[in-house]
């Protein structure tokens, strides 16, 4: 992986990144608003219209709220291009990555795959996640407080009290004392009834449709693994570090299976933003709706300078 001088950070589903009103401002630069239209076509519904005016209930289903994510971050890189300098920073960033359904995101902007290609993608990933969640009712909750090993324990209790079918684990690795846990709601309720116990300062259940980032999305990965067989992907132009492994992948062949692999595989975010920041990293672009990433890059180093980048 080269130096990190920049690093463009595009942020996600998993934390329930959607808000309502999100979309707006990216209506003011023509080239991201055409992303809205183009999407429009792909995915045969006014994605703006869900984002800007909700209901925040249809906006957070899977099967909406991840196009919308997709769409949106990538209107801000367009919103960063047609500032004064922004161009000059896109052309200067040499890593990116993204949480969760942000590494499709951040492929795109690599040059991995083509808008409207990650677009059905995203698309297709939404509608299969949606489905296995129906399938088996599960639920997220940021575990705020606790290290990483402390969180295994509280699972570990949790799971203690419920079937098999409504077992947890850890879901998302964000940053030291913030863990996603994800599984079955009963599991979850567990979580939540014992976190004080184990002495978590809060708990935090997530926007999200379901238990994503463990086995009970298994149902999606043939699904996906179909569609990115089918999917022209080129190698990126600049390292895009994978969720699943930490680590940056230029063959289109194993960036399919890590994608594939991705929502059933835990997120090691907090092993990425440290690999970067040991390796130089001065300045950083979270392109997106939130700012949580900002918060998690400053817990792991003050120093660390962080734009927020909105549409």
């Amino acid at each position: 992986m080269m130096m990190a001088r920049s690093l463009l950070l595009f942020y996600v589903l998993s934390q329930g990144a959607q808000a309502v009103g999100m979309g707006k401002e990216a209506q003011s630069v023509p080239a991201a608003a055409e992303l809205y239209k183009k999407a429009n076509d792909i995915l045969g519904f006014d994605l703006l219209e869900i984002c800007t005016n909700g209901p925040k209930e249809k906006l957070d289903s899977t099967i909406i709220s991840q196009p919308a994510i997709y769409v949106t971050s990538l209107a801000a890189v367009e919103l960063l291009r047609a500032r004064d300098g922004g161009q000059q920073i896109i052309d200067s960033v040499d890593v990116t990555c993204g949480l969760s359904l942000g590494e499709y995101t951040a492929l795109a902007f690599a040059g991995a795959f083509s808008f409207e290609d990650g677009l059905k993608l995203v698309k297709l990933r939404g509608a299969a996640m949606q489905e296995a969640a129906d399938a088996a009712k599960g639920a997220m909750v940021s575990i705020i407080g606790l290290d990483s090993d402390k969180v295994q324990q509280l699972c570990d209790a949790a799971n203690q009290e419920v079937d098999e079918d409504n077992k947890v684990q850890i879901a998302n690795y964000l940053c030291p004392g913030n863990y996603a846990v994800s599984g079955g709601v009963k599991g979850i309720e567990a979580v939540e009834a014992k976190a004080k116990s184990f002495k978590a300062r809060m708990t935090v259940r997530l926007a999200v449709a379901g238990a994503f980032h463990t086995g009970f999305m298994e149902p999606a990965v043939s699904r996906l693994e179909a569609a990115l067989a089918a999917t022209q992907i080129n190698t990126p132009r600049m390292p895009v570090i994978s969720n699943v492994d930490a680590q940056p992948h230029a063959d289109p062949e194993v960036i399919k299976k890590i994608l594939a692999q991705q929502v059933t595989s835990p997120v090691q975010w907090e092993t990425t933003v440290k690999t970067l920041l040991g390796k130089g990293l001065k300045k950083s672009y979270e392109l997106g709706p939130g700012k949580v990433i900002a918060g998690i890059v400053k817990r792991l180093d003050k120093s660390a300078e962080m734009e927020n980048i909105g549409a």
